[in-house]
């Protein structure tokens, strides 16, 4: 991007703006068994024959865990405000209850002293997936009890690590950990319950409640927010059905997960489907959506694609997971995602449709008006098909350009008279800073700013990690 087109989307960010990048610690941190940490439940299924695409393993992914102050190097060296990570939950307690993990827990400060000393904020994810293996043998987001065993992590967390970390996510996409996990089966544990994984949407809200009271019980500093995937949802066509069934996976997607945590009660389900949601209903007791709706100092949004919802089964290519399996779950389901032919596809055959950042964003405002807390995008990115060694930096401008008019569609989209004007936009997330391992994806697709060669670990910063540094160094000349 030419230095007037950085200069121009600079000018655009508001004072305070927070400019990141986001990992989490699953896909970058390889070392599964160094140091004491536990298995999680996605080491559990990663190894699980035609689990992963390419049937590759976390078990090294960019080595993270040996190789932070390499990284550090290359955060420092981009100049963002902010680094979005997670804990491994296992790595700092491997049975997810009982004892701690000393040299995991030593990890995770080394890495936060390091930022605090290249100026950088930490954003601390709690749980982005990782669920200690024990649990999940237990019952995972199923039971009750992950729930409870969670808030005595966060805060513990908070009472070790509270001193250095400037804003703090719960959980992040607990929508895809219900949806991908435990009702489709294409992500970690691989259950494929559909309707009968909804207590996992309650178990993972109220450990997020729980987990915004033990933080602010065990430390005096940093904000405290959740992270959510969101799209706006559209029907395929005008016909009754289609409607119907885009209210209703608009229903499951995102009014679900954001309802509770900002208005205290679970949303009004379309009458199609309203008796497939008693389990959700059996799992909730007295005071638990009380507990749920905790004051949040910001609302965190990842947001990858818009969403078109059709009446009757379809292909399962197009699923939220990207994933290449048609998997029986989704053959079962009483409607399908449609195509969006009009846009231009990402790697993962994701439609690039910035536009509807802006749109989601005024559903954020319209849906939830003075109950919603300042907006993070907290993850915003896409994969295109990238080699797997290189010699020098990947000119990747199809990456520039999705982030640039993403970034430039939100800002918009919030500015005085824009359609989402009233929105607090606090700041964006690129993912990812590094290729990692994708989940059910292995490494077939590459969302960094940074190629990394699997083989030797090699980083390369690509052409879109020096048009961030651009902006970066952009947004000071506009400032002064």
């Amino acid at each position: 991007m030419p230095r007037t087109a950085v200069d121009r989307l600079a000018a655009l960010l508001p004072p305070g703006f927070t400019l990141g990048v986001a990992t989490a610690a699953f896909q970058i941190e390889g070392a599964v068994d160094d140091d004491g940490r536990g298995p999680s439940g996605w080491d559990a299924f990663a190894h699980s024959p035609g689990t992963i695409a390419d049937g590759a393993s976390p078990d090294i992914a960019d080595d993270h865990y040996h190789r932070a102050e390499e990284d550090l190097a290359l955060l420092s060296r981009l100049g963002v405000d902010a680094y979005r990570l997670s804990i491994a939950w296992p790595r700092v307690q491997p049975d997810g209850r009982g004892a701690w993990n000393e040299k995991g827990w030593a990890f995770y400060e080394r890495l936060l002293d390091g930022l605090l000393e290249a100026g950088i904020r930490p954003v601390v994810t709690l749980y982005h997936w990782d669920t200690p293996l024990p649990l999940e043998e237990a019952g995972g987001w199923l039971s009750r009890e992950t729930a409870e065993r969670f808030s005595e992590y966060a805060a513990e967390a908070g009472r070790r690590l509270g001193d250095r970390v400037d804003q703090w996510i719960t959980l992040n996409e607990p929508a895809t950990v219900t949806l991908n996990g435990y009702a489709l089966g294409v992500h970690a544990p691989g259950k494929q319950l559909l309707y009968e994984a909804l207590p996992s949407v309650h178990h993972q809200l109220l450990a997020h409640g729980l987990g915004v009271q033990a933080l602010r019980a065990s430390t005096d500093d940093g904000k405290i927010g959740i992270t959510n995937l969101h799209a706006p949802v559209s029907a395929k066509s005008w016909r009754p059905f289609d409607r119907l069934h885009a209210g209703l996976f608009d229903a499951i997607f995102n009014r679900l997960f954001a309802d509770p945590i900002l208005l205290g009660r679970y949303p009004r389900v379309p009458w199609i489907a309203k008796r497939n949601f008693a389990p959700l209903l059996d799992a909730v007791r007295p005071g638990d959506l009380e507990l749920i709706q905790q004051p949040l100092d910001f609302y965190g949004l990842n947001y990858y694609y818009p969403v078109r919802i059709g009446a009757g089964a379809g292909p399962a290519a197009g699923a939220p997971t990207g994933h290449h399996r048609r998997v029986a779950a989704l053959k079962r389901l009483p409607f399908h995602l449609a195509d969006f032919p009009e846009f231009p596809r990402t790697g993962f055959g994701w439609p690039i449709a910035p536009a509807h950042l802006g749109t989601l964003l005024v559903q954020m405002r319209d849906r939830y008006g003075d109950t919603l807390p300042p907006i993070l995008i907290t993850e915003n990115g896409a994969s295109f098909p990238e080699p797997a060694s290189t010699d020098g930096p990947i000119d990747d401008s199809e990456r520039i350009d999705y982030l640039a008019a993403h970034l430039e569609s939100a800002l918009d989209s919030v500015a005085p008279g824009g359609p989402a004007e009233g929105v607090e936009l606090a700041g964006w997330f690129v993912w990812t800073l590094l290729d990692n391992f994708e989940w059910a994806a292995g490494y077939t697709q590459r969302f960094g700013l940074v190629h990394v060669d699997f083989d030797t670990l090699e980083r390369t910063p690509k052409a879109s990690f020096e048009w961030l540094r651009q902006l970066t160094a952009a947004r000071e000349r506009t400032a002064a």
